[in-house]
Parts: C-alpha cells; sequence; structure tokens
C-alpha cells in the first residue's frame, strides 16, 4: 500500500497519538537515537512488520468498543501509512461527511448507516475523537461501497429490500483514489464528490432543511370525520392552519391573519391553501377535505422528511446525464420528454397495477409501430383472456384475436376447431395474437424499449381511465394518452418529416420506423420530489416500496436524529 503521510499535526493528533499510547507498548521499541541509516535491512524489515502488527493490535481494540467498525485490516494499513495521523481534522471534510451521512440515515434503508451516524455523533458530542476518527474512516469505506454498488443493486436496496448490513470493501481504484486524496490534502473534495450534482438532489436536501423546525414540534393531530366544505364548522381550526403554515400552504402573514380573526368555520381562504395541498399529493382538487386529503395532513415532518431522504437516494440512480431524456414516474402517473435540455411533452400515464408492477429500469426508444399487432404474454393469456373465451366462445372473434399455432410458428388455427370443453388456461398449447384496429389493447402506436422483461410504452383505446386520479390499471405495460404526440415528436426528432408521420398514421397497415436518435427512457419511482415551481410534491407508495421497517423502529430512528 502507498505510504502516505499528512503534515500539520494539531491538538487532535496529540489527542489520538496519546490515546494510542495507552492502548499498546510496542514490544521492541526502537531507541529514539537510532536512525534509519544505521539501521540494518532485517532491522528494518522488522521493525516495520512489527509496527504494521501494533497498528493492526491498536484497530483490533477499538472495533472490540466499537462493533460497528468492520473494515479492520483495511484501517489498519491507512492508519499505519499515514503515520497515525487523524484523518478527520479537516472539519470540513467531516461536516461535509456527517451531511451526506444523515441523509443516507434519514432514508432509513440502512439499519448499519443510520447506527453509524447516531455513534458519530455521540462520539462528537463526548470528544472522544479518537474512536470517531476510526469510525468515521470505517464508515466512509463502507460509503464508498454503497456508492460504488448502487447501479446494480440499487434498485433492490431502495425500493423494498434495504441495503445489505454487510458491504464489501471498496475497488481497489476507489481505494487508490482515496489514498491520492489524502495525500494531496483533498478529502474534503473526495467526500463532496459523491454528493449528486443533479438539481432535483439539491432541491430535496432544501425541502429537508425547510422542515426540519417543524419537526421538532408537536405536529397537530387534526381529525375530524366527514366531508369538511365550505361553511363547515371547525373542530380545530388553529391545527389545520398550523398544518397548512408549516407546509407552506398557507403564508406565515395569511395564517396569523385567520388566528387573529378567530376563523371557526371552513372558510374561502382554507379552501384554497387545501387546494395548494391537494395539488401537491396528486389528489382531486376540490378544496374539500375528505379521507385522502385528511389522511395526508395527518402525515407528520418527520415521515415527509424520511420520504424525501429516501427520494433523494433514488435520485442517485436516474441523474440525468443526457440531453434527450423521457421520464415516467410510476407513483405520479406521469410522463415527461425532454429533448435537447427543453421541454417537449406531458402526457398522464397507466402503469401496471400493483399486483403486476411496472419495473423501475432504463432503457432506451428504439422504433416506432403505427397500428401494432398485440402479441399477448402468456401470463395475461392464461389469467385475463382465455378465462373469458371458455366463458364467452365469440370473445376473441369480437376482439380480433388469432390463435397462432406456437412462438416459432405463425400458421394461425381456425378458432371453431377449438375443442374448449378440453382446454384450459393452462394446458393451452397455441398463443394469441390481436390484430390491429379499434379493439386492438395497444391502440395505434407502440414504442418498443429493448429489455428483458418485455415492458414497453403504447396507445391505447380505454382513453377514459385517464380521467382518474389513480392510474394503475396495466399488466405492466405502461399506457400514454398522449401517444400520437409522442410518436410524431420522437419521430421527427429523427429526422422524419411530419407529412411523412402523418402518411404512416392515415394507413391501417402495420409499420415499424427505427428511430436514428433513441431517447434514454427511466421508468423512475419517486414518491416526493420537487416540481419546476418549487413546490414539494409527494404521492401514494402505490407497490409499498417506501416500507422498510415497523413503524416503532421508524419512530426510534426519528427521534434520535431529530433530537441532536
Amino acid at each position: 500500500m502507498t505510504k502516505l503521510c499528512i503534515l500539520g499535526l494539531g491538538a487532535l493528533l496529540v489527542c489520538l497519538q496519546s490515546a494510542m499510547a495507552d492502548d499498546y507498548t510496542p514490544q521492541q521499541p526502537l531507541s529514539v537515537k537510532t536512525t534509519a541509516s544505521q539501521l540494518q535491512p532485517d532491522d528494518l524489515v522488522t521493525g516495520d512488520l512489527l509496527q504494521q502488527n501494533q497498528a493492526r493490535e491498536w484497530i483490533d481494540q477499538v472495533a472490540s468498543e466499537i462493533r460497528t467498525i468492520r473494515y479492520v485490516d483495511q484501517l489498519a494499513d491507512l492508519y499505519y501509512g499515514m503515520g497515525f495521523v487523524p484523518l478527520w481534522q479537516d472539519t470540513f471534510a467531516a461536516n461535509e461527511f456527517e451531511q451526506q451521512l444523515k441523509i443516507l440515515a434519514m432514508s432509513n434503508v440502512s439499519t448499519d448507516f443510520s447506527q453509524r451516524y447516531r455513534q458519530l455523533r455521540q462520539f462528537k458530542k463526548s470528544n472522544d475523537w479518537r474512536q470517531y476518527d476510526l469510525l468515521a474512516t470505517d464508515t466512509l469505506l463502507a460509503y464508498m461501497s454503497y456508492i460504488e454498488g448502487l447501479p446494480a443493486y440499487g434498485r433492490g436496496w431502495l425500493f423494498g429490500n434495504g441495503v445489505d448490513s454487510r458491504l464489501p470493501l471498496p475497488s481497489e481504484e476507489a481505494l487508490s483514489r482515496l489514498y491520492s486524496e489524502i495525500e494531496l490534502g483533498r478529502l474534503h473534495s473526495f467526500v463532496s464528490s459523491f454528493q449528486p450534482t443533479d438539481e432535483n438532489y439539491a432541491q430535496l436536501l432544501l425541502a429537508i432543511k425547510s422542515l426540519e423546525e417543524s419537526a421538532t414540534k408537536r405536529w397537530p393531530a387534526f381529525y375530524q370525520p366527514g366531508i369538511i366544505r365550505l361553511g363547515v364548522r371547525l373542530r380545530d381550526p388553529d391545527g389545520l392552519i398550523t398544518i397548512l403554515e408549516s407546509l407552506g400552504d398557507l403564508r406565515d402573514f395569511e395564517a396569523q391573519q385567520l388566528r387573529a380573526a378567530g376563523v371557526r368555520t371552513y372558510n374561502i381562504d382554507l379552501a384554497n391553501a387545501v387546494k395548494k395541498f391537494q395539488q401537491r399529493h396528486g389528489l382531486k382538487v376540490d378544496g374539500a377535505i375528505g379521507p385522502q386529503t385528511r389522511q395526508w395532513l395527518a402525515i407528520s415532518p418527520q415521515v415527509r422528511m424520511r420520504m424525501l431522504a429516501l427520494n433523494a437516494q433514488r435520485a442517485r440512480l436516474w441523474q440525468q446525464k443526457s440531453t434527450s431524456i423521457l421520464v415516467v414516474n410510476i407513483p405520479n402517473y406521469s410522463m415527461n420528454l425532454w429533448l435537447n435540455n427543453q421541454h417537449v411533452l406531458e402526457s398522464k400515464v397507466i402503469v401496471g397495477r400493483p399486483s403486476r408492477r411496472t419495473p423501475v429500469m432504463t432503457t432506451k426508444v428504439a422504433s416506432v409501430v403505427f397500428n401494432p399487432y398485440w402479441n399477448v404474454p402468456m401470463s395475461i393469456m392464461r389469467k385475463d383472456i382465455l378465462p373469458k373465451a371458455r366463458r364467452d366462445r365469440g370473445y376473441l372473434h369480437r376482439n380480433n384475436f388469432a390463435v397462432i399455432r406456437s412462438w416459432n410458428s405463425s400458421e394461425q388455427i381456425p378458432i371453431h376447431t377449438i375443442d374448449w370443453r378440453l382446454m384450459n388456461a393452462k394446458s393451452f398449447p397455441y398463443r394469441l395474437r390481436q390484430k390491429p384496429g379499434k379493439r386492438n389493447a395497444l391502440g395505434r402506436f407502440k414504442f418498443n424499449m429493448p429489455n428483458d422483461q418485455a415492458i414497453y410504452l403504447h396507445d391505447t383505446p380505454a382513453k377514459a381511465l385517464f380521467a382518474k386520479e389513480t392510474r394503475a390499471f396495466s399488466s405492466g405495460c405502461v399506457r400514454v394518452e398522449q401517444a400520437a404526440d409522442l410518436a410524431r415528436i420522437l419521430l421527427t426528432h429523427s429526422g422524419v418529416s411530419e407529412q411523412r408521420v402523418n402518411q404512416l398514421k392515415a394507413r391501417t397497415k402495420t409499420k415499424t420506423v427505427g428511430l436514428q436518435h433513441k431517447v434514454v427512457v427511466h421508468l423512475i419511482y419517486q414518491t416526493a420530489w420537487v416540481d419546476r415551481e418549487g413546490a414539494v410534491n409527494y404521492r401514494n407508495d402505490v407497490y409499498s416500496y417506501d416500507d422498510f421497517v415497523a413503524t416503532s423502529q421508524k419512530q426510534e430512528l426519528f427521534t434520535s436524529i431529530y433530537t441532536e
């Protein structure tokens, strides 16, 4: 390992070296008068090994006191190479690391990182700098491993599974960079490099900061059954005013005016504030307080901060690196398209129901299909279509389904020749394909995206479903309300003229058009974010991905973090 030398020892170094001297006594100390030039080669090797062993013994002793410490060998090598100089005497680096660790701990995706953060804060308060320094360095190694693992494992870690409790060492490349940055005195910039530069991440951190003061106060328990509409007398008007003020839906002076006026009934000012609240939570914007609005009003700042912190970690998975990108946010039932950094299209979408979830993934739109056939997936055929076909012999014919001999054949089997008395969903030996037309489940357009889960975007004939606030109805693929506009924009972006697009739309034949400029697609799952107007948005956790631990454990975590 590269030997590191950090100069400028301060009080922290004296404290650390003094503590280290108390921890062990060298078995064969070198005389202070002996110089390196007077030592024989064998003596140098023996002394080097002895000091390495002493470093390991010292780290072992500290690790026995702090069970969280995991990378004992690496710590021994690192501190031995540095001459036992404290790594975190740069307070800017320490504060930056604590802030990043705080957001990770707050997200509650890892009990290990949450425990590490609490211990670091305790050691800092008690001025136990030796333990702080070693634990912070060990935690940095774990944090580096976490960041490295996100591309491969993040879709499991951040969507219900939680981060592995025992992460491997960072890669040799990452460790080499760490050693180099320490040697150059750039630990602060090294730690800062782990903070995403994505604007979405930065806005989420600001949203957390704005809630911190409210999180230390008692949250009003506003509850009033029934539907609260204009003119209804309020049981606890101040509780409602406080909630709306704390969350930014009522400005401070507006809240003061309502309190000064002694408002006791649900008036237009409160209704307008509730409409803002409903807009930010994906609810029906009618100003009436019903069960869903009441449920969101009851969610405390601590829980909201946890949602923001969790989604800040998720934002690491889909940082916008391309100038042209299509984003589907599953819990928001929305699609947005940017081309050359310009927002060009927004559309409602329908996503997979909880039993058939739309997966989180990154891919590209490769082609647009006009008037597509629908090759029915086996699961949908067995669960949905064949049971209907057995009950209603005319179902397949009316809906333009053809029975095809196999996935390797295009031979059609006449529907009237099938003896449905002998068939069941599991033993059905054929496949189904739906012809293009008004009844086709894919509508007029299909957007192919290479992936191993057979997921794509498409049009739909069932337009009425887009009027619903909650739109988790599909079998996994994403139905796009503005599919015709999406097809036109993607094709013209790839150099296809609008005249040609209109010609293809006017035809009834199936036609696939490849895209010269393939657009990156992110199917993401954000239950909290900050929109373009700066408003903090929250959405229902439709797939229950936000649940990691029991409520009691969450409360314990929040208490430890917010009462620092």
